[in-house]
């Protein structure tokens, strides 16, 4: 796998704490260089990173909480081309754990977004999250 490039985004409603939302982030991918900006309802943090080191936590809370055949499962549908982008609740990645979510309507705080670019997406998930069975 080549060039891999992460990028999270998520809204900091006005009820919550911008070090607790940091927190929830860096729960389920290490230490990132994040960037907090001003929106229309709150606050909106962004990070990026760049390498697959960058998933190594990731991969290893799949294996812990043990949901990587249903991982697997919401990763590869979640393709497009050369970009795999997905949504993880906020409150469960405070906790430490991942769980999937949609894109709106399922937390009221808002799902934490995530878009992987890389060359071999396929690839880069059966790293991530292998086949069990």
């Amino acid at each position: 796998m080549d060039e891999i490039t992460v990028n999270i985004e998520t809204s900091i409603n006005l009820t919550e704490s911008e070090e607790k939302v940091k927190r929830a982030v860096e729960n389920l991918f290490g230490n990132l260089s994040t960037e907090i900006k001003p929106s229309y309802k709150g606050s909106l943090l962004k990070a990026k990173a760049k390498g697959q080191e960058a998933l190594i936590k990731f991969r290893d809370l799949l294996r812990q909480d043990r949901i990587r055949d249903a991982a697997r499962k919401a990763l590869l549908e979640a393709i497009r081309e050369q970009t795999i982008s997905f949504y993880l609740n906020k409150q469960a990645a405070f906790a430490g754990h991942i769980s999937f979510s949609e894109a709106e309507a399922e937390s009221p705080l808002g799902p934490i977004k995530v878009t992987i670019e890389c060359d071999e997406p396929r690839r880069l998930i059966d790293w991530l999250a292998p086949r069990t069975a």
